[in-house]
């Protein structure tokens, strides 16, 4: 871990040097509290430092609340204050008239470098993410109790509001599935069965729930009526003996793992063609294809720069997204729409097996992993956000409202932009609606705004690069390796030449390191300009090559012949073949990937 330290020297000290301010009280801090503290100082105690400093750029002063743990002195902590006074009056700790844009952006690569650093988290930290996973669904029974019953005109505003905005959308998905029905697929990942690859292809577990929703099994599980005797040994399941999803955590940050559902074969299979649907009749329907974002993140991206100037957008962020949306609002989305209703009912697991809690029938719609959730909360989302501005508005909203409102409403997943003017209407009526807006993620007063990916600061861009693992030591540690070239190009990419020249020694002690592009399979450094290096050239292309690292990944062998290989085939889309020749003996995703040292194009 020593490593990480000297990387946060390296990008402190030339942080400093660009902003003219001395670094070496703060290096002596963070060296101290790591002693101490270890990652966590690194993982969770700076990147809380960045929340509180970014609350404080919206509220336009630094609050007494803010930067606890840190000894302050006068308005300002005493760490970094070098940078923190380019941005704050030291002694009042309001926000500048002209606050120094590469001081802000120092303090946020300084405590957010290890932010999100891929590190197990503590099994009592594992623990208390489940725990979170069930009091999730104790609190959107209690939203759905008090909308059933206090509340209950908005359901009813919900309901037509939703009506407005996909009316169109859904009868288009209705009629489409009427006259050409769903053809499934699998998806990548894994199953509840712990099925992977090919393997799925062999499942012969359906439920009744699916025969009963217009997806019989025999229509999805064999490529023609010739193989009908293969259904003789599918096993219809009744919902009460439905598989339960299988709720896991997987690697987010070393304060919290990432909790996602694992659906069943069957489930996932049907899922993934209903959603291929809905993604396809979304892109052409005018409102949802200019309200909700599904491929690309550049939209919000480009509001958010536009909300930091003009102060007209907001960015809200909501915390467990996923596990806080209500079946009930799904299916009240869907209230005039029985075919796809039924789908999506047909296709939604009702029962999750959460370690430390056995098995519990769920409330929410659908976990992070099903192949509907994202989609589904980003129209519900979008539809409270609509209750909302209706709410502000105090008047019914028209279609010419819906119409104006087009490029200042966006959802993408749990990242929303909306107009300020109605953002304190919106942030009620989604928490009445049992969601939850994250307060320390949600900007709307000042000139710094975050979605996506992306943060501005006054229409400049002020995001930064994340080192998301431990440094390599051998051709051995793989994603090590690939994490720490990404690094370094990004670093390259932010003008950090210092941090790229403390990182090319590290990676050219393990592997050959050339200059290319992004494009290349190599893995390259980035330059403005690719110097002349080549040492051979392809006499068939005529192209030139460098000598670099390749990551080579390497798919479980998983046969697959008989009815399965053809049912592959029927299901495969489009007229192109198979990318992979060798896809019927291996399959799924890696299981392992290697370095290989090959000559290969730089670009």
């Amino acid at each position: 871990m020593k490593s990480l330290i000297a990387l946060m020297q390296v990008v402190l000290e030339e942080s400093g040097t660009r902003c003219g301010t001395s670094t070496t009280s703060d290096l002596k801090t963070i060296r101290r509290r790591y002693e101490d503290e270890g990652l966590a100082f690194l993982a969770i105690t700076l990147p809380k430092f960045c929340s509180d400093f970014q609350k404080s750029l919206d509220q336009g002063f630094v609050a007494r609340s803010s930067f606890s743990g840190f000894t302050r002195k006068r308005g300002l902590p005493t760490f970094l204050s070098g940078f923190l006074e380019h941005v704050f009056d030291r002694d009042s700790g309001r926000l500048l008239d002209s606050p120094c844009v590469h001081s802000i952006r120092s303090v946020r690569q300084i405590t957010l470098l290890f932010g999100k650093i891929e590190e197990r988290c503590s099994p009592r930290r594992v623990r208390a993410a489940h725990a979170k996973y069930i009091e999730c669904e104790q609190d959107v029974r209690f939203a759905d109790a008090t909308l059933g019953s206090d509340q209950a005109y908005r359901l009813v505003d919900f309901e037509r509001i939703s009506n407005m905005l996909w009316g169109a959308l859904f009868s288009s998905i209705d009629s489409r599935v009427y006259k050409e029905s769903v053809l499934p697929k699998h998806g990548p990942g894994v199953t509840a069965e712990k099925l992977r690859g090919n393997a799925k292809y062999k499942s012969l577990e359906w439920t009744q729930r699916l025969e009963e929703g217009g997806l019989p099994h025999w229509e999805h599980l064999i490529p023609s009526e010739s193989f009908l005797q293969r259904t003789d040994s599918v096993r219809i399941l009744e919902p009460g003996d439905e598989r339960p999803v299988r709720v896991i955590d997987v690697p987010k940050t070393l304060k919290t793992p990432r909790i996602i559902a694992v659906e069943p074969t069957c489930v996932q299979y049907m899922q993934q063609g209903v959603l291929e649907v809905i993604v396809q009749e979304i892109a052409r329907d005018y409102y949802a294809s200019n309200l909700v974002g599904f491929e690309s993140q550049e939209p919000n991206q480009r509001l958010a720069r536009e909300g930091s100037i003009t102060g007209a957008l907001a960015t809200l962020d909501l915390s467990e997204a996923s596990d806080r949306v209500s079946n009930q609002h799904v299916r009240l989305l869907l209230s005039r729409h029985k075919i796809l209703r039924d789908l999506v009912d047909a296709t939604r697991s009702r029962k999750a097996d959460v370690p430390g809690f056995g098995v519990v029938r769920l409330a929410k719609f659908a976990s992070m992993g099903s192949a509907l959730c994202f989609p589904f909360e980003a129209l519900v989302f979008t539809t409270i956000i609509f209750v909302g501005i209706e709410r502000a508005l105090k008047r019914p909203l028209t279609h010419r409202d819906v119409k104006s409102l087009v490029g200042k409403v966006r959802v993408y997943g749990d990242d929303i932009i909306v107009p300020t003017d109605y953002v304190t209407s919106v942030i009620e009526e989604l928490e009445a609606f049992g969601l939850r807006v994250n307060s320390d993620k949600s900007y709307w007063t000042g000139r710094f705004r975050e979605s996506c990916g992306k943060e501005f600061f006054d229409g400049a861009d002020v995001s930064i690069a994340r080192c998301r693992r431990t440094f390599p030591e051998s051709t051995q540690h793989v994603s090590e390796l690939t994490s720490i070239v990404s690094l370094r190009n990004q670093m390259f990419h932010l003008n950090y030449s210092e941090v790229v020249r403390f990182l090319d020694p590290l990676i050219e002690r393990i592997i050959p390191f050339p200059y290319g592009t992004e494009t290349s399979a190599l893995l390259v450094r980035h330059d403005h300009y690719l110097p002349c290096q080549e040492t051979r050239h392809d006499l068939d292309l005529h192209r030139p090559l460098v000598r670099g690292a390749y990551v080579e990944s390497k798919l479980a062998s998983d046969q697959l012949d008989d009815y399965g290989a053809l049912m592959k085939w029927f299901l495969k889309r489009g007229d192109q073949p198979f990318e992979d020749r060798n896809h019927l003996e291996r399959a799924g995703r890696p299981v392992s990937a290697r370095i290989k040292i090959r000559w290969a194009p730089p670009y």
